[in-house]
């Protein structure tokens, strides 16, 4: 059996303005403050002797490898995204950026998400990716515009309830 796995789908490069700065902020921390705190406890380690059983020294070098696969993909990943700056001209269509009110036809269940780019998403805040099933079958619906999505649990109608750009 091999570990190879085929490459997902790339995603798409969109992202908001707020999304592209934290980004850049957490690029900046990663190569000015953590990585040279890490290299600094490393190199401490390292002198300490003995690396094959050195616990600090080989937590720090994982860690270390962390820092540096993160890097390398945000130093890649940031020039390729598009800033997506201001709002649709209707404002009440479904596009990027929009907080949206759903209701599940099936359970009578309100949802509340904000349709972001993959690059931001967070389940806590309800923020879902451009690229997920739900935000893709939501897009260009209006409010009381009813809707099927594909998703894990099968298909699953909804209704738009509200829609928002603040």
């Amino acid at each position: 059996m091999s570990r190879w796995r085929p490459p997902s789908p790339a995603s798409t490069a969109i992202i908001t303005r707020d999304g592209f700065e934290r980004l850049k902020a957490e690029l900046d921390h990663l190569w000015h403050v953590l990585r040279p705190e890490v290299v600094k406890a490393l190199a401490a380690a390292a002198a300490e002797g003995d690396r094959s059983e050195n616990a600090e020294y080989i937590y720090r070098k994982k860690q270390l490898g962390e820092i540096d696969r993160r890097a390398r993909y945000l130093s890649k990943r940031i020039p390729s995204l598009k800033v997506a700056e201001g709002a649709s001209s209707d404002r009440g269509l479904v596009f990027f950026g929009a907080r949206i009110e759903l209701e599940n036809v099936d359970t009578g269940e309100t949802l509340r998400y904000r349709i972001v780019g993959p690059d931001e998403t967070d389940a806590k805040l309800g923020w879902i990716s451009i690229d997920s099933p739900l935000a893709r079958a939501v897009l260009k619906k209006r409010v009381d515009d009813e809707f099927t999505a594909e998703l894990p649990d099968g298909p699953t109608q909804f209704v738009v309830l509200g829609v928002d750009y603040g």
